[in-house]
């Protein structure tokens, strides 16, 4: 598709063009226990650090060629994007790194971990890197972090695709709400994030797990994943007040006042959205399109919650591939 012809595309257009559920034969799970374990242990080998002035920042490398960024949702880690990153690797460099408060990077003593400073130790981790653009794939606070990135530095970004997140009319989602008051007492990790690391099978509940809340598939997360994610936040006290300080640094809407950033965009972006989600709203794909000029596409998910790129990686590498070609002619 010509550049022009995307950028003529309506939102009427865009909405018709749709596609809603699962492709005939897809499966719905891209690893196992057993390989999400192997996994695991290969991620702990591969695991890199970048010094910056914000601490040492994770993450895992794999791939040449362009480079493809990936950011993680609350309380995930890199770990998050592992089948995607298995997809693509073969076309673009791709590098996961873990948010601050957030998987096993180290923060300095002291270090904001609210969105915007998120947003500027990515370009400081990408300046370590030496890396000058990215193709920004995103979920969950990371996508609120995404946009600050597009926002404040749109030259870096080659273009974006976005799943369920944070918009500025929804920040934070008020399912949040609770867990952020949890944190204000200091209470979070303990009421939730240690007894899903001791019974890994609570982690999956219907009723009463992180499973239940954000994945359609009852096999996850895995126990695996579970690890990766919840046992280096729950290592020690100052790991602990760490994640409370995360949680209650997404008490402010951090996205307030960006809509006229997105409206000036031009960056190719592609929507991807699971509409089973319980935490945002299915709205808010059609109100990233109502504001951003250039958005390609979108997809919609009719099974998938929050956390699916970890569930359907297939559909965000076969979206990516979609949008990079897009973005090419």
């Amino acid at each position: 598709m010509r550049r022009r012809e995307v950028m003529a595309m309506s939102l009427g257009a865009l909405m018709a063009s749709t596609f809603v559920g699962r492709a005939p034969g897809e499966a719905l799970s891209a690893t196992s226990a057993a390989e999400d374990e192997a996994l695991s242990r290969r991620y702990d080998r591969e695991r890199r650090f970048v010094a910056t002035r914000f601490g040492r920042i994770a993450y895992v490398e794999r791939g040449t060629g362009p480079v493809a960024l990936f950011l993680h949702g609350f309380p995930l880690s890199s770990f998050q994007w592992r089948a995607v990153i298995e997809q693509l690797s073969g076309e673009r460099r791709c590098v996961a790194p873990d948010a601050m408060g957030l998987g096993y990077t180290e923060v300095l003593p002291g270090q904001s971990l609210m969105p915007g400073a998120q947003a500027d130790m990515l370009i400081a981790f990408l300046d370590g890197l030496a890396i000058d653009r990215v193709d920004l794939v995103a979920n969950d606070s990371g996508g609120a972090i995404a946009q600050l990135i597009l926002a404040r530095h749109p030259e870096r970004v080659r273009t974006l695709l976005l799943t369920n997140c944070d918009v500025e009319i929804q920040s934070p989602p008020a399912a949040l709400l609770p867990l952020i008051r949890l944190a204000r007492e200091g209470l979070y990790p303990e009421l939730y994030l240690e007894p899903w690391v001791k019974d890994k099978a609570l982690a999956r509940s219907r009723t009463a797990g992180l499973g239940g809340m954000c994945y359609t598939d009852p096999a996850h997360p895995t126990n695996a994943a579970t690890g990766q994610y919840l046992g280096p936040l729950v290592a020690s006290a100052e790991r602990k007040a760490l994640v409370n300080r995360y949680l209650v640094g997404l008490e402010r809407n951090s996205l307030e006042g960006l809509k006229p950033a997105l409206g000036k965009c031009t960056v190719p972006t592609r929507i991807v959205w699971g509409m089973a989600d319980t935490i945002f709203s299915s709205d808010n794909a059609k109100y990233l399109a109502q504001i951003m000029p250039r958005i390609t596409g979108i997809r919609r998910l009719a099974e998938a919650r929050l956390f699916f790129p970890e569930e359907y990686p297939s559909v965000i590498a076969q979206e990516a591939r979609v949008l990079w070609r897009q973005a090419a002619s």
